[in-house]
């Protein structure tokens, strides 16, 4: 039998987590990069494979939409900011999704579409009449949302006689994360609480989309009707000024914050996703250390904790890059984590 020719990929987007995607496609022989798409302009012109500290690919990075939508690809990995954090709103990645997958083009996307029918049915009308049109596959990943917050409850509630409650956390230590714009401008640490409270919305309203995304697929998935998604979240103020490598936090300034979802079921929580946030896990004892952490509450009770996943952006990164076959190979239509084989990191090993 005839090897398979390498399915050929569009990378959107090489920030925090599309340079770590980048470097795996470049580097595995299984994918041939076939176009970059870059929101900076001094990345413009470069040559992809110096952008990720690689060898030249032969491929140039671009900020012409046009010539990337004709580019002809097997699948796009569509990785901006959600565009709702710059005043946007949903309706514009689903434009841009959509018209991927019109011409001709699969779509991992981190930007959501976890579960899109969240949304309603004139969203999941718009994304299949793309999908029809193209022959292509949509699908949202990540890692939380995308892993950690559905795949890995569903997997674990395969153990369940009985199901009362699924609760998962993640604590994240933002020390190192090299982009100001999240870490500053849009997560608002380093912030006055006034300023956060202003400036926290467009986050905010993300995080609750993503999130009743994800906790609305696991609801689907074991057959519970969620009634609502309720959002709460606080913040803590640093008691002294540190450094991060996003920024400088002052005393008085917003250092860390709490956000919880709860999928209510009659006023009572089915699930619920806490997420922490630090700026600095080191000097914000208040919320539990960075890791994951997820119970099953029923018969028997369930408890995994992660202690810790030292590139979370690499995670995301990689469990999108390795869906990439899987999504490629299914039929046309929206997919989820329900329609595909599990992904793993066959591609990935590297043996002495």
């Amino acid at each position: 039998m005839p090897a398979q020719p390498p399915l050929r990929v569009i990378q959107w987007a090489t920030g925090a987590v599309g340079g770590y995607a980048l470097h795996s496609v470049i580097s595995r022989p299984e994918f041939d990069l076939v176009g970059v798409l870059v929101y900076d302009p001094g990345k413009v012109g470069l040559d992809a494979g110096g952008l990720v500290g690689l060898p030249e690919t032969g491929v140039l990075c671009v900020d012409d939409v046009d010539r990337v939508m004709a580019t002809e690809a097997d699948c796009v990995l569509h990785m901006p900011l959600p565009a709702a954090y710059f005043g946007g709103d949903y309706a514009a990645d689903l434009q841009t999704v959509c018209a991927l997958l019109a011409s001709g083009k699969n779509v991992i996307t981190t930007t959501g579409f976890i579960y899109p029918q969240v949304y309603g049915q004139a969203v999941v009308a718009q994304l299949e009449s793309a999908c029809r049109a193209g022959g292509t596959s949509v699908y949202g990943t990540g890692i939380n949302p995308g892993f950690m917050s559905d795949l890995l409850p569903l997997a674990l509630t395969g153990l369940s006689t009985r199901l009362d409650h699924i609760y998962v956390r993640e604590s994240s230590d933002y020390l190192g994360h090299p982009s100001r714009q999240i870490v500053m401008d849009l997560i608002g640490f380093g912030r006055s609480p006034k300023d956060y409270a202003t400036a926290v919305r467009p986050f905010r309203a993300v995080q609750r989309a993503l999130f009743s995304e994800s906790v609305q697929l696991v609801a689907e998935a074991l057959g519970v009707g969620l009634d609502e998604v309720e959002e709460s979240d606080e913040f803590e103020l640093a008691a002294e000024e540190f450094e991060i490598t996003a920024g400088v936090i002052a005393p008085g300034t917003v250092c860390a914050s709490r956000w919880v979802f709860s999928g209510l079921v009659r006023g009572r929580p089915f699930m619920t996703v806490e997420c922490v946030y630090k700026s600095d896990a080191a000097k914000v004892r208040r919320w539990p250390e960075p890791g994951f952490a997820i119970h099953i509450e029923g018969r028997p009770q369930l408890m995994l904790k992660i202690d810790e996943v030292s590139h979370g952006l690499a995670g995301a990164a990689a469990h999108a890059v390795n869906s990439i076959a899987s999504v490629c190979a299914a039929p046309p239509g929206i997919r989820t984590l329900l329609d595909l084989p599990l992904a793993t990191g066959r591609g990935a090993t590297r043996l002495p």
